[in-house]
């Protein structure tokens, strides 16, 4: 008898198991099936570059909110030492769609803004040499913008290279800095304001340098979404909005398109903006949405 119980069980349990996993199979293939109805089934990889004093850790919300609602299947990292070597962690298979590369920097202080653009150069470069890659996507958050800034700036030009296709600034600080401990060339000037087409009314050395955009940005190439927060006082509690906000002055005569989104609440801070379901969503519009 007991026997007869046991073996009863065991059938039992193993028909639970076989429902679960085909109904979970099943699951899984309308949740695909699903994804390909919202999101465009592309091959472009789009790379994230993370802040100052950070690492992909802090990318890793962002994108694990991007797989899991079907946007992406494959996220690989991309780690750039102190001399701007490159070594591709994970592997961008033939069926992968629309591919994550989360970029981490050794060196995540450099204040040496023609560096960013040399290192995220140098991550393109690999991407196009192991997969063939011909365009892209670029995501930055706080000091990670400066790598798209100055990856248009230096190579934006260059043909040989894939074409950028799609931009979004988090948070970012182009006309400065409002810290007394950073040097002049990237500190907000004193009393920054912003005319009605985002020119500040003094700029400090990298946003002059950041001015040469305004001739050499590829005309009608990209789409550009620009998001800051705002947790009061027009500003995210660590950039001041107008700084920000001072893009459009560069890129928006020459984008293919330009749109600003402000988050507000708790979570717009600057440190939380990379961790906020309304990020999330304007992600997955702006970058993959059909």
């Amino acid at each position: 008898m007991k026997q007869k119980i046991i073996d009863r069980g065991f059938w039992a349990l193993l028909v639970l198991v076989i429902v679960a996993v085909i109904g979970g199979g099943a699951w899984q293939a309308h949740r695909v099936a699903v994804a390909k109805t919202k999101y465009v089934q592309s091959s472009t990889p789009t790379l994230f570059f993370h802040g100052g004093g950070s690492n992909y850790h802090a990318e890793e919300h962002m994108t694990s909110v991007a797989k899991r609602e079907g946007a992406t299947n494959t996220i690989i990292r991309a780690f750039v030492s102190r001399t701007g070597h490159v070594r591709l962690d994970g592997t961008i298979g033939k069926q992968a769609v629309n591919p994550i590369v989360e970029v981490n920097y050794a060196n995540n202080r450099q204040l040496d803004f023609y560096k960013h653009g040399q290192w995220a150069k140098n991550v393109v470069v690999a991407l196009q040499k192991k997969y063939h890659i011909n365009k892209f996507n670029m995501v930055g958050h706080s000091l990670g913008n400066i790598s798209l800034i100055y990856y248009m700036l230096e190579y934006g030009q260059d043909q040989h290279l894939p074409k950028l296709q799609k931009q979004v600034d988090m948070a970012g600080h182009f006309a400065g800095l409002n810290f007394k401990r950073v040097p002049a060339s990237v500190r907000q000037p004193a009393g920054l304001k912003l005319d009605k087409d985002g020119k500040p009314n003094k700029m400090n050395a990298t946003y002059r340098q950041m001015t040469k955009l305004r001739q050499t940005f590829p005309k009608h190439q990209v789409d550009v979404l620009n998001i800051y927060g705002d947790i009061g006082g027009q500003t995210d509690g660590t950039v001041p909005n107008v700084s920000s906000l001072s893009l459009r002055y560069l890129i928006a005569d020459r984008a293919k398109s330009y749109r600003e989104r402000k988050i507000t609440g708790t979570r717009a801070k600057h440190t939380l903006l990379h961790n906020n379901a309304q990020v999330d969503q304007l992600l997955a519009d702006f970058l993959w949405a059909k």
